[in-house]
Parts: structure tokens; sequence; C-alpha cells
């Protein structure tokens, strides 16, 4: 099988605005533009990743299952708009904890090469945080975009 084209996101402040350990539907924001530039990445023959650390679950702030709701809820969302998520890849870790999923650690990465056969000489991955261009760094993703939105007001990406 020949490898593929992907697009790994962060989901906190790239998917959504970042609001802080967002949990639930009611505070979940899709940031402006995101469904646009997911539709033109699929339109180039992208896959596409969610890789996000969720340190909200380590520290009791929410559970595993309000995460999983979310998520389920965000996937369908962005598959009514024609946009197909493969995977969701989360980190439940604090840094403390010295994971190997915990970005910028790859164990995320390692985890989505497990089952899909990825090009990452030809890959991106979007995120808003030096540890986002780090993970793409250490996992070798050649291409790879740090947006830091000026407020929470200001949407994350526009195309």
């Amino acid at each position: 099988m020949k490898p593929q084209k992907a697009l790994f996101l962060d989901r906190d402040g790239i998917i959504n605005i970042d609001s802080g350990y967002v949990h639930t539907k009611a505070y979940f924001v899709f940031s402006k533009g995101i469904f646009d530039l997911l539709k033109l990445f699929i339109q180039q023959g992208y896959l596409l990743f969610i890789v996000t650390n969720q340190s909200g679950i380590g520290r009791g702030y929410y559970t595993l299952k309000d995460f999983e709701i979310l998520t389920e809820w965000m996937i369908k969302q962005l598959a009514d708009k024609g946009i197909e998520i493969q995977s969701v890849m989360h980190c439940p870790h604090l840094s403390k904890d010295a994971c190997h999923c915990r970005k910028p650690q790859i164990g995320m990465i390692e985890s989505i090469l497990k089952n899909y056969s990825i090009d990452l000489n030809h890959s991106w991955l979007i995120g808003d945080k030096q540890s986002d261009i780090d993970l793409a760094r250490n996992s070798h993703i050649l291409s790879h975009y740090l947006y830091r939105p000026k407020s929470h007001n200001t949407s994350p990406i526009s195309v």
C-alpha cells in the first residue's frame, strides 16, 4: 500500500478556540475557517488526524468519558460538513508524568503509524504551541505551522 499524506492537527487552539480545558460542547466553538481549511486538505488527498494533550483529565477537571462524549460530538459535526477524521489521539497525562504520548513525545504519532501508512515527508502538522512543532520535528513531519492567536476572540485560522 502506497503511503498517504496526512494532516495532523492539535485540537484546542486549532480545531476549536482554546478557552481553557474545553470538555463540553457548551464551551466548544469551532475556529473560524477550520471547515474550509480541512476541506482544502481533503481535496488534496490528505488524511486527517487530531493529536491533542488533554491534561485536564489527569488533573481531574473532567473525565475520560467527558472527553469521549465531546470527541464523538465534534467528529459528527465535522462529518456533517463532509470532513472525515481518521482518528483522534489524546494524552491524558501531566507534564510531570513523563509519558511517551504527551507532546512533544512521539507516542501519538507512533500509534497512528501502526494503523496507517503515512508519508511523513509530505505531511503537515498544525498547532498553536511549541510542543506541537516539537512533535512534528521529533516525528520527522517535515511541514509544520505554528499559529498563536492574539486572543480567544481572534479566529485562529482563516482561509
